[in-house]
C-alpha cells in the first residue's frame, strides 16, 4: 500500500491506535487473531515470499513507519525495522532508518536490508549492523541465497525512473511497455563486489533464491501477466536460463510464484484463462511434473503460501474488483491437500473491512501453528497472526 493510500485512511477517520484490537476470536470462523505490532505508527509484515522468521520461530521481523510527519516524508528514510519476540510476546526496535527489508536469514539470524544504495545485515540478537556493499544508484538487492554468500538484484540502464507513487493502474503498463534495458546482478556479501549475470529489455522482478541450492535463482518477467511468460530460473554463473511454465492458451496467466521449503517445487497462481478457471499450481524442478489444485472463484487469493513442513497452504483472499471478481472472497484461507488432488478450504479470518490495496501477504510460522498477515481492517496497517487451530480445540 503506498503512502498516499495510507494518508487517505487517516484522513477518512480510521481508528486511532487506542482503538485497535489486540486479540479476539473471529465470530465467523472461531479462530483466534492477535495483533503483533503493538507499537506506534503503521506496520507491515514482509512480502509473501520474503522470509520474516528465524528458523526456530522465536522472532519475526516487520517494517514500521513513523507516526509523525507528512506522508511524503515516509519511506526509505524513515522506515524502522522491528523484531517481535514470540516468547516474550513483545516487539523491540532493531534498526532506526533501516530502509527496505530484503529478508531474514532464518538460520543465520540476520536481517538483510538496503537503505538507498547501501546494503546491510543486522544480527537479530547482537543488533550489530554490517555494511556489506555500496551499490550503484538505483541498483536494488531483493534476494539473499541460502548460505548467505550472495545477494541478487535488478537494475535499469538509461532514462529517468518511472513514477510509481500513484495507483498501480497508472504506472504498471508504462514500465512494461517502456522495455528499458537492464538486468540481474549479484553482490558478493563478503567483498561487496558486483557482477551482472543476465541482461535484457524485460522488466525483471520477484527475485528468489532456492531455499536449498545457493546457486539457483528464480526471477520473473514482470508486466501484464497475459502478455508474457513469467517464471524463470538462472544459475548464478549466468547459465541454465529456463522457463518454468509456458502459457498454453490466449489470456492464460501464471504468477506470484514461490518455492516449496525443500526447494523441489515452484508454486504459483494459475488461471486458464484469466479470471475464469483457477488453480494453485506447481512444477517439480527435476522432473518437470505439473501439479494443479483447482480452486473456486471465491477461494482465489492474491497470494498463496506453504507451511515450512510442506503440508498446508494458505491464501489471503481477494476483493470483488480483483481478477477473480469474487463475490465473497475477502478471507484469510487455510488449504489442506486431499488424496483426490483437491484442496479442502477453511476460512480463518473475515477480511470484509480490509482494503485490499494493502495486500495481506500470508506467511506460516515455522511451527505451522499460526499464519502472519498484514491488515488495515481496524484503520492503520498492522501485523496480525491467526491461529491455525480453532480456539479451544
Amino acid at each position: 500500500m503506498n503512502n498516499l493510500c495510507l494518508a487517505v485512511l487517516f484522513a477518512a477517520g480510521a481508528l486511532s491506535a487506542a482503538e485497535l484490537r489486540d486479540e479476539w476470536i473471529d465470530s465467523d470462523t472461531g479462530h483466534r487473531v492477535v495483533r503483533l505490532s503493538r507499537v506506534p505508527g503503521e506496520s507491515q509484515s514482509l512480502y509473501f515470499h520474503q522470509n520474516g522468521f528465524t528458523a526456530s520461530g522465536d522472532k519475526l521481523v516487520y517494517e514500521n513507519t513513523r507516526p509523525e510527519g507528512p506522508p511524503g516524508e515516509r519511506g526509505l528514510r524513515s522506515n524502522r525495522i522491528y523484531v517481535y519476540d514470540f516468547n516474550r510476546k513483545e516487539s523491540e526496535l532493531l534498526v532506526e532508518n533501516g530502509g527496505r527489508v530484503i529478508l531474514v536469514a532464518a538460520r543465520g539470524r540476520r536481517v538483510y536490508h538496503q537503505r538507498f544504495n547501501e546494503l546491510f545485515a543486522t544480527h537479530l540478537d547482537t543488533r550489530q549492523t554490517t555494511n556489506l556493499a555500496e551499490l550503484p544508484a538505483r541498483w536494488r538487492v531483493s534476494a539473499i541465497n541460502c548460505d548467505e554468500t550472495l545477494g541478487a538484484g535488478t537494475f535499469v540502464e538509461g532514462g529517468p525512473p518511472i513514477d510509481t507513487g500513484g495507483p498501480r493502474s497508472s504506472w504498471f503498463d508504462r514500465i512494461f511497455e517502456a522495455a528499458r534495458p537492464g538486468g540481474i546482478f549479484l553482490a558478493d556479501l563478503k567483498t561487496g563486489q558486483t557482477r551482472v549475470i543476465h541482461r535484457g529489455t524485460n522488466w525483471f522482478n520477484h527475485l528468489q533464491f532456492s531455499p536449498t541450492d545457493p546457486a539457483l535463482l528464480q526471477y520473473c518477467h514482470e508486466g501484464p501477466w497475459h502478455k508474457l511468460d513469467r517464471i524463470w530460473h538462472i544459475r548464478t554463473d549466468g547459465t541454465g536460463v529456463r522457463l518454468i511454465h509456458a502459457r498454453s492458451i490466449p489470456m492464460e496467466i501464471a504468477g506470484h510464484e514461490f518455492w516449496s521449503p525443500d526447494g523441489k517445487t515452484v508454486w504459483f497462481d494459475l488461471q486458464v484463462p484469466r479470471g475464469e478457471t483457477f488453480f494453485l499450481a506447481g512444477v517439480e524442478i527435476e522432473s518437470g511434473r505439473k501439479i494443479r489444485y483447482p480452486l473456486e472463484r471465491d477461494q482465489w487469493s492474491v497470494h498463496y503460501n506453504i507451511s515450512w513442513d510442506g503440508k498446508l497452504f494458505a491464501g489471503d483472499g481477494g476483493a470483488p474488483n480483483m481478477v477473480a471478481r469474487a463475490r465473497d472472497g475477502k478471507w484469510i484461507y487455510l488449504f489442506r491437500p486431499q488424496p483426490d488432488g483437491t484442496l479442502k478450504a477453511e476460512r480463518l479470518v473475515n477480511m470484509a473491512r480490509h482494503n485490499y490495496d494493502l495486500e495481506p501477504n500470508v506467511q506460516f510460522t515455522p511451527d505451522g501453528k499460526w499464519i502472519v498477515f498484514r491488515a488495515n481492517f481496524d484503520g492503520p496497517a498492522q501485523v496480525y497472526a491467526v491461529e491455525v487451530a480453532k480456539a479451544g480445540s
